[in-house]
């Protein structure tokens, strides 16, 4: 099997060749590197910053007493349900969001016009659109994965250290600063950076809800050089500010330790000291508005469901669209995980330390490149070479598996050391030909790929960034769709395709939750 481990590295190192070569340049095209002097773009790069610097600050710090809250009142608050709308809020597709948000707080949202009143006593007025909306939609993405991470870690606490604690008589303060703090800093870091760079890397939230020039960050500025103005250099200079933004930023805080956000290592019945009253009123109403700000723009779209024009809806069109995202999304993770599977042999056959991590680099390495960067490098390459209208689907399925491979062999990696460990060396006495070792190997790691596949579906369905330079009008996916419909304030129709999409990822995450309490 060590041939299909070179392959696998082969095909993935190949496709990121393609895309540093489109960076490196086509033809004649040179890099207007003078443009880094330009107003307008030195403005996208701080807005993108920017941005991204509070959307993370944002999700980490209203995370933070939430985590507390469910930690510190296990049987009542850490229920399987909210941890399910956390994944849920988490792999949502962008565009249900923002068209859930829309229909809340959009020009004529449900909730618009008490939004206005209120801000109306400071001469304020409400508007989505702008960094307001970006950054509604990059908290609600991102808030439920920091709680879940926050939760996980925390519950690694012992019971001896609450126990000595409260012989201590240590006060709540004292408590954060010698017990709390120190177990969730580190993750506190993490999260401020990953979140951070997840942000800068946003395309549809920006691209929907960004409202103008002004709020252009380096993605939306990337897709429109290269779409609508088919400035190739320019496209080329704003895709390397990308990279080496974004690239160097996750290499640097993937050297401080990996988040977990997955697994439910969460000792319920653990000691822990009571809340006092307030304390209580005040957990029970955090706990209360988190459910409503992840509840209420998904409320909303059913909201907008309710209309006369319900059966007068583009029902072919919203049902080709979906079928086309379904298989795009089907055979992305199939490849993504065939691909994963082959990736890690070397790894699982190395002796040294530091083999399997230069290993483990290489094949996580997609996680530097961001879809846009990867999608305009592997473009520009193959223009002057093939259509790349023509072989749209190809790239479309690929790209999106380069994308989520990270995500496999994130959850196949433990389970296939694992069988190593335990199993490797009795296969090998009982000297067992290869189709028998793979089918016991397949029975041992059925759920881990169930859980793999769910994950990798349920991102690569809700697709935007490589659709808006691959695709074209002729055939969109359904997110595309919402987003035209969005748009065009077709908000009844962008809603339906909304609720469709966000029922068919449901499932996905229905099925990856389920997955994940069977295997533990």
């Amino acid at each position: 099997m060590k041939w299909f481990g070179w392959l696998s590295y082969l095909i993935v190192l190949g496709f990121s060749g393609l895309a540093f070569f489109g960076l490196f340049s086509v033809g004649q095209t040179q890099i207007p590197w003078e443009l880094i002097q330009d107003p307008y773009l030195q403005n996208v790069l701080i807005f993108s910053l920017k941005q991204a610097a509070y959307s993370a600050l944002l999700s980490v710090v209203l995370a933070i007493p939430v985590a507390l809250t469910l930690y510190f009142r296990p049987g009542i608050f850490a229920s399987k349900e909210f941890q399910v709308l956390c994944l849920l809020a988490f792999v949502l597709p962008s565009l249900v969001l923002i068209t859930g948000l829309v229909a809340l707080l959009g020009r004529s949202g449900v909730i618009t016009p008490w939004a206005q009143q209120l801000l109306s006593f400071w001469n304020i007025q409400w508007n989505l659109y702008g960094l307001t909306g970006i950054l509604m939609a990059h908290v609600y993405l991102n808030f439920p994965f920091a709680i879940r991470s926050l939760h996980l870690q925390l519950s690694q606490i012992p019971e001896s250290s609450w126990r000595l604690a409260r012989h201590l008589k240590l006060t709540p303060w004292q408590q954060w600063r010698t017990l709390i703090w120190p177990n969730i800093n580190q993750s506190v870091f993490l999260l401020l950076g990953f979140i951070g760079i997840l942000c800068f890397n946003s395309f549809a939230v920006v691209l929907a809800l960004g409202g103008g020039p002004k709020s252009t960050t380096l993605e939306v500025a990337i897709f429109q050089a290269l779409k609508y103005d088919f400035n190739i250099g320019e496209a080329l200079l704003l895709a390397w500010l990308q990279l080496l933004i974004a690239g160097g930023a996750f290499l640097l805080i993937s050297n401080l330790g990996q988040l977990n956000w997955l697994n439910l290592d969460v000792k319920g019945n653990q000691f822990r000291p009571k809340l006092s009253g307030f304390k209580r009123l005040i957990s029970a109403t955090l706990y209360a508005a988190s459910w409503l700000f992840l509840l209420a723009p998904l409320l909303a779209i059913f909201h907008k469901l309710i209309d006369p024009k319900f059966f007068t809806l583009p029902w072919v069109s919203i049902g080709l669209a979906l079928g086309r995202s379904i298989f795009i999304a089907l055979a992305a993770s199939v490849l993504a995980l065939v691909l994963a599977y082959g990736l890690l042999l070397p790894i699982r056959s190395s002796q040294k330390k530091w083999q399997q991590q230069s290993w483990y680099w290489l094949a996580n390495h997609t996680l530097i490149l961001p879809a846009m960067v990867l999608s305009v490098g592997i473009y520009i390459w193959l223009l002057p070479r093939f259509s790349p209208e023509d072989t749209a689907l190809l790239w479309l399925v690929a790209i999106n598996a380069l994308v989520i491979i990270p995500f496999a062999i994130t959850q196949l990696k433990s389970a296939l050391l694992t069988f190593d460990t335990q199993y490797q060396r009795l296969m090998a006495l009982l000297k067992l030909p290869n189709p028998q070792r793979w089918w016991i190997e397949f029975k041992f790691l059925n759920k881990p790929f169930v859980t793999s596949f769910a994950l990798c579906w349920v991102l690569a369905v809700g697709d935007v960034a490589v659709f808006a330079i691959f695709g074209n009008q002729d055939w969109v996916t359904l997110p595309w769709l919402i987003y035209t419909f969005a748009g065009s304030y077709r908000l009844t129709e962008a809603a339906m395709a909304a609720f469709v999409l966000l029922a068919i990822s449901g499932l996905a995450v229905w099925i990856l939750e389920r997955s994940i309490r069977v295997k533990h």
